[in-house]
């Protein structure tokens, strides 16, 4: 045997020694890696609140569009209103979300749902006073109506600072909604409220 292949013999064997070597090593720590998540007490991930998606203003248009394209040809449209009504309140366009609820309680006025929204944006427009009033005209159609009565003591405390009728009315809230997560939140605010016009 020549000296060359001799030298020859030996890297490759010290090559092929060294890969095997190295591979070996590689599969026994992922094997080691495989067994520790196993066995590994599950860990607690942190909870990430949800983005909320906001509208895309572009697809908000485009319905909004043809939403009033629908109620210019039928006028009595009445769910046509409610979408474009809800599109206007979604987008936060109070003025534009009260006209088109206004067109769906000229036709319909009894729907407690819509008054509460159109109240919201009448509070969104600091029209307080407006808002309250489609609150308790939405819980005079509905007497089991919660989110009237919980939004009027949102103004009544909030934006009136009347404490006193606010808790009258979130305690009336509490007759309609006793065991909700939103009544366990009034109660203590209720309670709060009490302690300070003592």
């Amino acid at each position: 045997m020549k000296k060359e292949t001799v030298i020859l013999t030996v890297v490759i064997a010290f090559i092929v020694g060294f890969i095997t070597g190295a591979t070996v090593a590689i599969l026994k720590t992922q094997k080691d890696v495989r067994k520790t998540a196993i066995f590994r007490k599950p860990q607690m991930t942190p909870q990430v609140a949800p983005v909320s998606k906001r509208p895309d203003p572009v697809e908000v248009a485009s319905r909004i569009q043809a939403l009033r394209g629908i109620v210019q040809k039928d006028t009595k449209d009445l769910p046509a209103w409610v979408a474009l009504g809800n599109l206007y309140f979604d987008s936060n366009q109070p003025k534009e979300a009260i006209e088109a609820y206004s067109q769906y309680l000229t036709v319909k006025p009894d729907n407690a749902d819509i008054r509460t929204d159109m109240g919201t944006m009448y509070r969104k427009l600091r029209n307080f006073d407006r808002a309250i009033e489609e609150y308790k005209k939405a819980a005079q159609i509905d007497p089991n109506h919660a989110n009237s009565r919980y939004n009027l003591g949102l103004v009544l405390l909030h934006d009136k600072q009347d404490i006193k009728e606010a808790v009258k009315v979130w305690e009336e809230y509490l007759t309609v909604d006793p065991k909700s997560q939103r009544a366990e939140r009034v109660r203590t605010q209720i309670d709060k409220l009490k302690k300070m016009v003592k």
